[in-house]
């Protein structure tokens, strides 16, 4: 037997391990009917159930730069065991299990052994890939957890994986924050990407417990040319000015790491993630020009105020009778390059509802993903000029934080984060 196999059978699958992971996909297997709306594989995801694939191998993880997909099942990991080897035979498991599944296959070969639990729990069979992309990252408490460096990898964490600060008006929930390990998976059918991180979490009983999980539909940013510009659930186009894939240049400026930073996550990029509850009562209320005001936009067009299409230029030196076109408060004048030093991210976000609070009002908004080259000059700074001042800060709340380091792609016969490990 090798030194994997003795590693893989002495995991001790128990019964706290088991209630973890149950109880981390109930939460989001109760929102998977809502956010699916109806059967992919019909006519409302054309790409959905079709033989199309993105292929898991490359310098860069895919899920990125990837062509953004419409459904998203992000979840966070706790890593419970001390035993470094154990933790490595995870990382090897599920890259096989992730390249596997992003062709349409199953987590693993089955085996037909009545006698045991099969290989795959089986309910992406005959769906098949449907555009399936897998992502993972490490955070901050893979290299150091309450002052123990579990792992020996307290010094080879990059100085950009910070630790992100508590911002303005946060309310955050550490239940929905946080983690050791990420696992983002997107694709054309919320079944596909519920199956991804169902398997992932059963192969790592007893290794991790799943310490969040976040479903999301209709992605709400721009990752390419050939993409339209979604709206949000406030109803206003979102991502306009996003990086596309295609500009090659902006991407290595602004999202993938180079050569300032360590072997193993050069080509890599760091994750940012916000879950951000939208008061949705209160913003229909709101008249249009309030809502115009706030964004910065016009709502049926998607155009900046005072012009007249989407993709015009944001001319924030326009003025009426001496005050700024685009308000001095508005969303898109702060999240403006030119209003920060001329940084930009990658974002990369959905939209998610998960039912109603006590008071009966909606719990939906935005699940904030971006990617950056360095949370420390670009999501950091942004954020901060945002929580202090944005007019949008009336109608949101952010309840969930996380940051990871995505390391860069790999290759057949290796395994994401094997440098780190090296």
């Amino acid at each position: 037997m090798s030194e994997r196999d003795q590693v893989g059978s002495s995991r001790r699958v128990s019964r706290r391990g088991l209630l973890a992971v149950a109880g981390g996909l109930g939460i989001g297997g109760a929102s998977l009917a809502a956010c699916g709306g109806t059967r992919p594989g019909l006519a409302a995801d054309a790409n959905a159930g079709s033989e199309d694939a993105i292929t898991f191998w490359g310098s860069h993880q895919a899920g990125i730069a990837s062509p953004a997909q419409s459904r998203l099942h992000f979840a966070a990991f706790d890593v419970v065991t001390t035993d470094r080897a154990e933790l490595m035979a995870l990382l090897q498991e599920w890259t096989a299990a992730a390249a596997r599944m992003t062709k349409g296959q199953t987590a693993a070969p089955l085996s037909g052994n009545l006698l045991a639990p099969p290989e795959d729990t089986g309910e992406a069979l005959d769906l098949g890939p449907a555009n399936l992309t897998v992502t993972f990252g490490f955070g901050p408490g893979l290299f150091s957890k309450d002052g123990d460096d579990r792992f020996g990898l307290g010094p080879r964490r990059p100085p950009a994986l910070v630790d992100l600060p508590a911002f303005a008006g946060d309310q955050l929930d550490p239940n929905r924050s946080g983690g050791d390990l990420a696992v983002q998976a997107c694709a054309d059918d919320p079944q596909v990407a519920f199956h991804c991180v169902r398997d992932l979490a059963r192969k790592g009983l007893g290794v991790v417990a799943m310490r969040w999980s976040q479903l999301g539909f209709d992605r709400t940013s721009v990752t390419t040319q050939a993409q339209s510009t979604p709206r949000n659930l406030m109803g206003f186009k979102d991502g306009t000015d996003n990086i596309r894939a295609e500009d090659t240049a902006a991407m290595s400026r602004f999202v993938w790491v180079g050569s300032e930073g360590p072997s193993w996550m050069r080509g890599g990029s760091y994750l940012v993630t916000r879950r951000i509850r939208m008061t949705i009562e209160l913003w229909d209320r709101t008249p249009l020009g309030d809502q115009e005001q706030t964004i910065g936009r016009h709502k049926r067009s998607g155009a900046p105020l005072g012009s007249n299409a989407e993709n015009d230029p944001v001319d924030l030196k326009a003025l009426h009778d001496g005050q700024p076109v685009i308000p001095a408060n508005s969303h898109i004048r702060l999240a403006s390059p030119d209003s920060n030093g001329g940084q930009r991210i990658m974002r990369r976000g959905y939209s998610f509802t998960d039912g109603m609070d006590s008071y009966g009002e909606l719990d939906t908004g935005l699940f904030f993903i971006c990617y950056q080259r360095d949370p420390r000059r670009q999501f950091i700074p942004i954020y901060t000029r945002l929580a202090a001042t944005d007019a949008l800060n009336e109608y949101v709340v952010h309840t969930g934080s996380a940051v990871f380091a995505c390391p860069r792609g790999t290759t057949r016969g290796r395994w994401v984060g094997q440098g780190l490990f090296a």
